[in-house]
């Protein structure tokens, strides 16, 4: 990623972070689970506590894009877990697509295709490391 989509997508998770956790939680996986309906039974517990997980782990993410090389052994334990859970390589596209969609959402009038473009980048170079690490 070049320096001006790491600030980009950190400039606009600063914006996004402001609106209710429970808010985007639903937005996002009530995208997801309408585009991959089977993708719900992924998911065990209340949801508003995958809510938080999700912000919370793209906030550290999104923290760390300047020097993604110190999360690396993060990035990989979190693959693993998420293939224990019964993650197929195919569901991070729906995630990604998901994700982008619900930024947009958020963001609004705010959303550009330089930002959309950043943020595409953000989070394939996630996926492809998860993907790589769970050796599907």
């Amino acid at each position: 990623m070049t320096v001006n989509q790491v600030f980009l997508v950190q400039k606009t998770w600063k914006i996004f972070r402001n609106i209710n956790v429970e808010v985007v939680g639903d937005v996002f996986y009530s995208k997801l689970f309408t585009e991959v309906p089977a993708a719900r039974r992924l998911f065990k517990g209340p949801m508003t506590a995958q809510y938080k997980k999700l912000i919370d782990m793209i906030s550290i993410i999104v923290a760390r894009l300047e020097r993604i090389d110190e999360i690396t052994d993060d990035i990989r334990n979190m693959a693993v877990r998420h293939k224990g859970y019964g993650v197929k390589a195919a569901h991070y596209k729906a995630v990604g697509d998901a994700l982008l969609w619900t930024l947009e959402q958020g963001l609004g009038k705010d959303w550009t295709e330089d930002i959309r473009e950043a943020w595409t980048l953000c989070y394939r170079t996630l996926s492809d490391a998860m993907i790589a690490a769970s050796d599907y």
